[in-house]
């Protein structure tokens, strides 16, 4: 029998797994009591905050929704069956480790040209799910990346022996999101789910707090000022409904302490700022603490 705290299978930029404690403290207290009876995060990415609550709190169902299609592929084919991609991984990895550092290079450059051939048309593609964890494992600072055409084009990264195949974690995760409904589309999905047994966690992509650094990057669409708006009325409106709230992103006080966009944007919620590490930046030397702010309706 498999035993342990399932972990994100993915490295994700912007992923919340350092975050986790501070957000738990602050969770909706419902979550205790069975008060919350359905979870949902429209912006899954990596699924840190999605595996703690799953496994710490007794909620009836949960749903996950994102625009990347890639990944929603990658939970349903891990929902489905986590075995096959298993095996697939085990393949990936043990040509890996063989191989020199060039070598690994060349072979990475090769599972990438194949990933961006492969088109999903609904239903489950293995194949491509496997590629996609082995592609963020071995790639650089695990980013996921796309150009204009929708191509995959990070780097590979320079990793000896980078943990590829995980077994027991997928098996674990395999497990938990079988009480879980995957849905590709917009966050706006999450509205039919929304009355006073849900709570719901926004982790959209963040907004850059410099003209120069953006963590929004990561997919064809990108997020700026106006759809943040928009996520601060559609919250507005779930919270109208009964829903818990909780939204995270970035401090524009980190770099302008006069920059009020978030404290303007959802006056009346419950606003805080937390510590945090930057870790998306290339350049070691401008990683480090900032804070980050957390919303909630509750």
């Amino acid at each position: 029998m498999c035993k342990g705290v399932a972990k994100p299978f993915l490295k994700w930029a912007g992923g919340k797994g350092q975050l986790l404690e501070k957000l738990n403290a602050r969770y909706p207290y419902e979550l205790i009591g069975g008060g919350i009876e359905t979870y949902v995060e429209p912006f899954v990415g990596g699924g840190a905050v999605l595996f703690d609550v799953l496994q710490k709190f007794q909620v009836k169902k949960a749903v996950i929704i994102d625009l990347n299609k890639e990944l929603i592929n990658c939970y349903r084919c891990i929902k489905e069956n986590e075995s096959e991609i298993v095996k697939q991984l085990e393949g990936l990895q043990n040509k890996f480790y063989v191989l020199s550092i060039p070598e690994q290079e060349n072979f990475y450059l090769g599972v990438r040209r194949k990933y961006n051939t492969i088109k999903l048309n609904g239903g489950y593609d293995f194949e491509k799910a496997a590629d996609f964890v082995f592609l963020n494992k071995t790639g650089f600072n695990g980013l996921y990346r796309v150009n204009a055409k929708g191509a995959f084009n990070v780097p590979c990264g320079r990793y000896q022996k980078p943990l590829i195949c995980d077994k027991e974690n997928l098996s674990l995760i395999h497990k938990i999101l079988q009480k879980v409904e995957i849905l590709h589309g917009d966050y706006k999905l999450c509205k039919q789910y929304a009355d006073d047994k849900t709570f719901i966690y926004f982790d959209p992509p963040y907004r850059p707090i410099t003209e120069t650094q953006s963590f929004v990057g990561y997919s064809q669409n990108g997020f700026n000022d106006d759809n943040q708006k928009e996520l601060a009325v559609f919250a507005r409106e779930l919270g109208l409904r009964g829903s818990k709230i909780m939204l995270s992103n970035s401090d524009p006080k980190n770099s302008d302490p006069n920059d009020n966009f978030f404290d303007d944007l959802y006056k009346g919620f419950c606003i805080e700022r937390i510590n945090a590490k930057r870790m998306i930046n290339c350049q070691a030397a401008k990683r480090g603490d900032i804070t980050e702010i957390v919303v909630r309706n509750y």
